[in-house]
């Protein structure tokens, strides 16, 4: 009985050890690895919970950071620090993000935007629309540090670009913002590709490479994604009335 068992023993200790094994348990292996680092991810991606609300002076931010916080209209003014507060989705109240609203003076928001840089789930750069295009090579100028910087590309956090005070008659059109914007950027890629960066963190001390080389610049060549909104944080009616923010009050619903 023993002896009749015995070349059928031989055969399955070969297919053990057989390279369709070797394949499956290589393959198991492949699995486990790829788990592990998406949950890896997704831990490094839940210690993040700051919304950071990133600008030039006067675009709007701390009125923006109000608004979503009370509905309220307030009088504001240029800040010198940052303020944060939790905000919580109108519709799952359990669920929060720290809204962060950094000072947009071109001598602070840098040391600020180092400062917090490594807790941002998510980006908001408000732009204003009605001086857009006096101010289009300052705010790309800006931009074009924020996207640069290697903490940002490395955690690569959802990015909206507000476009705010769409009340006004003469605010320029979100469309036109990004094509402006990606004009901008494309010539400050080209200006600045040997200039060193006070946020970049490589060895090399250069900025890193902005978009696809050999390629004209747009958003999509980034690794975060990239979204435009029109809003308005006066709202049509001034003081008295509603902000526009139903387009960034869905965008925080989705990366909270």
């Amino acid at each position: 009985m023993a002896g009749g068992l015995e070349p059928h023993l031989e055969a399955l200790r070969r297919e053990l050890h057989g390279p369709a094994v070797i394949s499956v348990l290589v393959a198991l292996i492949a699995v486990a690895i790829t788990f592990l680092i998406w949950r890896f991810v997704q831990g490094r991606r839940s210690s993040r919970k700051a919304v950071l609300l990133l600008g030039l002076c006067d675009a709007g931010k701390t009125l923006l950071f109000a608004r979503l916080l009370s509905g309220r209209y307030r009088d504001t003014q240029t800040s010198i620090t940052d303020s944060s507060a939790v905000y919580r989705l109108s519709q799952d109240k359990s669920t929060n993000v720290t809204l962060i609203d950094l000072p947009g003076h071109e001598s602070l928001r840098l040391q600020f935007l180092e400062r917090f840089k490594a807790a941002a789930r998510a980006i908001v750069f408000v732009v204003d629309s009605v001086a857009f295009q006096r101010e289009v090579k300052d705010v790309a100028e800006f931009l074009y540090q924020v996207l640069v910087d290697s903490t940002v590309l490395r955690n690569a956090p959802a990015l909206l670009i507000a476009c705010n005070k769409q009340d006004v008659t003469m605010a320029k059109s979100a469309k036109l913002i990004q094509q402006q914007l990606e004009k901008e950027l494309n010539t400050l890629r080209v200006t600045r590709s040997a200039a060193p960066s006070s946020l970049d963190g490589s060895a090399t001390g250069g900025p890193a490479q902005l978009g696809k080389k050999g390629k004209d610049f747009d958003f999509s060549q980034l690794p975060m994604k990239v979204e435009f909104v029109e809003c308005s944080a006066r709202g049509s009616k001034g003081e008295e009335g509603e902000a526009d923010l139903e387009g960034l009050e869905k965008w925080l619903a989705k990366v909270a």
